[in-house]
């Protein structure tokens, strides 16, 4: 079976999502989850994406700081249940999704990207290539 090709969310996924994500956020900010794993935890949720049938949702969450950030997936993932109907009193669907809770790692990848960018070595070429481009125009 070959798979096909990833296609881009629609406005209707992007909207559902981002709905989902700020009655998430609400919800975590107000402290309507009772976990000790959670407490005084600031915890951002940076996104969530929907599937096409708009019956599965991803979470993605990273605690201030990064510190401990499986545990509080792995605490958000627990209430996850309770959050499903936070999302359903709290925002107009038909069907709410269930939703996972995964840490989010792109703040670490673009730690990463800056850190190769401002090696010294990487820097000169970049500088060159620069010069090289300015030299021929």
């Amino acid at each position: 079976m070959v798979r096909q090709p990833t296609k881009e969310p629609t406005q209707r996924q992007l909207r559902v999502g981002e709905e989902v994500r700020h009655a998430l956020a609400m919800a975590i900010e107000r402290g309507e989850i009772h976990d000790p794993a959670l407490a005084g935890q600031v915890i951002t949720v940076t996104e969530v994406r929907v599937s096409p049938d708009l019956k599965n949702a991803t979470a993605f969450v990273i605690p201030l700081g990064g510190d401990g950030a499986t545990d509080i997936a792995a605490a958000l993932n627990k209430a996850s249940g309770f959050l499903r109907t936070w999302v359903a009193r709290n925002v107009r669907l038909r069907h709410v999704p269930r939703i996972n809770f995964i840490v989010d790692l792109t703040f670490d990848e673009a730690a990463k990207i800056g850190g190769v960018l401002n090696d010294p070595r990487v820097r000169r070429d970049i500088e060159s290539a620069n010069a090289e481009d300015d030299a021929e125009t």
